[in-house]
C-alpha cells in the first residue's frame, strides 16, 4: 500500500475548485428573481336548484391557506355564480400572462361538475337545468381554464378538480354519466382529479373531503416532487375510503415542480459533502485522514473511521497472505523413500520479502511519533513502500519543532501546551491489575495523579489529539465530546492494548499525558472492575 500524499492533496485541490464552481452557480441561481406563483381557488356548495354540498367552501378555504403559506398569490371565490366564475377565470388568465413565462399557475375547484359529450363542466351555484342541450349555457366549461393557461404560455400549470361528488342531473336524459372525463391539456400541465374518470368522489364527513384533506397535509413536505405528492395523496385517500375512491392524475410537465423546495445547504455543508463523496470509496488512507482532520465534527466521521480501519485491515490481511504464500512456496517438497536416494540439489536463494519488516518499522514510527524512528525506516528502506509517507511525517514533525522553538522564546500558556504535547518514549510505570474504575491513579503525569478513570473521561486534553486541530475544537473541551468513553467502551479499548502483547499500542503519547494508556491496559487486565 503506497500512501501517495502529494497525489491525494492534488485530488483534494481539484475537488475544492469544483466545489467552488458549484457554490458560485448556486449563488447565481439564488440571485435570480423568485418565480411567481398564482392560484385561483373556487369552492361552490350553496346550490339553489341542485343538491347543496357541505364541504366545498371549507375545502377551498383550507387549500387557499395551505397555498398562501407556500408562496402562492391566492384568489379565493366561494359560492360563485356563472358570471363571477367566468370573470375570475378571465382575470386568472390575465394575471398569468402578466407574470411571465416562468410563472406557475394553479387552479383548484371544489363543487359540482358533470361531463357531457366528453367535455367537463363546472357548475356555478345559480345553475338550473331541465334539458341537456342547455348545459353549456348555464355551466362553465373546464376547458376555459386550460385555454387561459395555454394563452399565458407559462411553463408550469396545475389543475386540481375535487368534483364529481355526485351527479345532480341524473334525472335529465343524456346527463346520467357519473364522474368527469379525462381532459387534453397543453404541454407543461399537471391535471389532478379527486377520483378516477367516470367515478364518484366522496364529500367527506368531518368538514373536508378526503382528497383535499390529504392534499393539504402533503403539500408542506419539503423536497417532494408534485408527482410524488399526489401519489401520497392517492394512497391516503384509498386507505381512508377503504378503496371506494382512487384519485387520478395525468401530467405533461417538462420541468420539476416542488410545492416546497428542498432545504438548501450552506457552502460549508456542500463542500464537506462533495469532499466525502470523493473519498468514501477510496482504498488509500491518506484522503480519508485528510477528510477527518478537515471536518472533525462531520456526520460522516463514524463512516470515515470505519473506512480507515477497513483499509488498514485489508492491507494487513494482504501482507499476511503474501507472507503465507511465500512460506508455502519455500517449503521443501516431501520425498518418497527410494532404494537409492539421490542427493537433492541445493535450492536457489529465494528473494527476501521485506514487507513485514517495513510494516514493523513504520508501525514503530507511527506509535512513537518521533523523527528518529521515521528516519530509521528511511535509512533501512529509502525506496520502501512507506517512504513517501515517512518523508511527509518528517516534514510535519520538523514544522512542529520550529513552532515549538518559536514558542519557547516567550513563556506563555501556549508554550506549556507545546511542551506537554511533546511525545515521550519513556512512559511512567503503570499501576497493577488492582486498579478499578473509581480508584485514583498513583502513576502518570501530575494531572493524572489522584484522579480515577471515571473522573478523567470528563477532562480536556493537554494538547491536540490531531496535529493541526483548531484550539476551539479541543482546548477546554471534554474528550468525551469526541469519544464514546463509557465504561464498556474503554474496557474494550483496554482489551485491545492487552491483546496487542507488546508496548507499541500504548507507547504513543496520549492527550491526557503519559501513563494513561498503560493504566487503562492494567485496568483491563484486572477485568475492568
Amino acid at each position: 500500500m503506497i500512501w501517495n500524499q502529494k497525489a491525494a492533496i492534488g485530488r483534494l485541490i481539484r475537488l475544492i475548485s469544483a466545489v467552488s464552481i458549484v457554490i458560485f452557480s448556486m449563488q447565481a441561481a439564488s440571485a435570480q428573481e423568485i418565480e411567481p406563483r398564482i392560484a385561483l381557488i373556487i369552492g361552490n356548495g350553496s346550490y339553489g336548484a341542485v343538491t347543496a354540498l357541505d364541504n366545498p367552501v371549507p375545502d377551498a378555504e383550507l387549500m387557499a391557506q395551505t397555498l398562501e403559506q407556500k408562496g402562492f398569490k391566492v384568489t379565493i371565490l366561494t359560492d360563485a355564480s356563472q358570471i363571477s366564475l367566468n370573470r375570475a377565470i378571465a382575470q386568472f388568465g390575465r394575471d398569468l400572462r402578466e407574470a411571465g413565462p416562468n410563472a406557475t399557475g394553479l387552479f383548484y375547484y371544489a363543487g359540482h361538475a358533470v361531463q357531457s359529450f366528453g367535455n367537463n363542466y363546472l357548475l356555478p351555484v345559480d345553475a338550473s337545468l331541465t334539458d341537456a342541450a342547455d348545459l353549456s349555457l348555464v355551466a362553465v366549461p373546464a376547458q376555459a381554464v386550460l385555454r387561459q393557461m395555454f394563452s399565458a404560455k407559462n411553463k408550469t400549470n396545475i389543475v386540481i378538480l375535487d368534483a364529481c361528488r355526485n351527479n345532480p342531473f341524473e334525472a335529465i336524459p343524456d346527463l346520467n354519466d357519473n364522474g368527469l372525463a379525462e381532459m387534453k391539456s397543453p404541454t407543461g400541465t399537471f391535471l389532478a382529479y379527486s377520483t378516477a374518470p367516470g367515478a364518484v368522489a366522496l364529500d367527506g364527513l368531518d368538514g373536508n373531503s378526503p382528497f383535499t384533506k390529504a392534499l393539504a397535509r402533503e403539500i408542506p413536505a419539503a423536497g417532494v416532487p408534485i408527482e410524488q405528492v399526489f401519489k401520497n395523496v392517492r394512497v391516503k385517500v384509498i386507505e381512508e375510503t377503504q378503496g371506494q375512491q382512487t384519485p387520478w392524475d395525468t401530467s405533461s410537465l417538462t420541468d420539476d415542480f416542488y410545492f416546497v423546495a428542498q432545504e438548501e445547504k450552506t457552502k460549508e455543508e456542500i463542500a464537506e459533502q462533495q469532499l466525502w463523496e470523493s473519498v468514501k470509496f477510496s482504498t488509500d488512507p491518506v484522503p480519508v485522514v485528510l477528510f477527518m482532520r478537515g471536518y472533525p465534527d462531520s456526520e460522516h466521521i463514524p463512516e470515515a473511521r470505519a473506512l480507515l480501519e477497513k483499509i488498514i485491515n485489508s492491507e494487513l490481511d494482504q501482507g499476511t497472505a503474501t507472507a503465507g504464500a511465500q512460506a508455502q512456496q519455500e517449503a521443501p517438497p516431501l520425498e518418497i523413500a527410494a532404494a537409492e536416494p539421490e542427493p537433492a540439489p541445493a535450492p536457489e536463494p529465494a528473494p527476501v520479502d521485506t514487507t513485514k519488516e517495513q510494516e514493523r518499522l513504520i508501525g514503530i514510527a507511527q506509535s512513537s511519533g518521533t523523527a528518529g524512528d521515521y528516519q530509521a525506516y528511511l535509512d533501512a528502506f529509502p525506496e520502501g513502500i512507506y517512504a513517501e509517507f515517512a518523508v511527509f511525517e518528517l516534514k510535519v514533525l520538523a514544522e512542529k519543532a520550529e513552532r515549538a522553538a518559536a514558542a519557547a522564546q516567550a513563556p506563555t500558556e501556549q508554550q506549556e501546551i507545546v511542551v506537554a504535547a511533546a511525545p515521550s518514549r519513556a512512559a511512567p510505570a503503570p499501576m497493577g491489575t488492582e486498579l478499578t474504575w473509581t480508584m485514583p491513579f498513583t502513576s502518570g503525569v501530575d494531572r493524572l495523579i489522584g484522579k480515577s478513570i471515571e473522573e478523567l473521561v470528563t477532562l480536556s486534553p493537554l494538547f491536540p489529539p490531531i496535529e493541526g486541530l483548531p484550539e476551539e475544537l479541543w482546548k477546554e473541551q471534554s474528550c468525551s465530546n469526541c469519544h464514546q468513553w463509557t465504561k464498556e467502551a474503554l474496557c474494550t479499548q483496554g482489551q485491545t492494548y492487552v491483546n496487542a502483547g507488546n508496548n507499541d499500542a500504548v507507547s504513543k503519547q496520549h492527550p491526557y499525558g503519559g501513563g494513561f494508556k498503560m493504566n487503562v491496559r492494567s485496568w483491563a487486565e484486572g477485568g475492568c472492575k
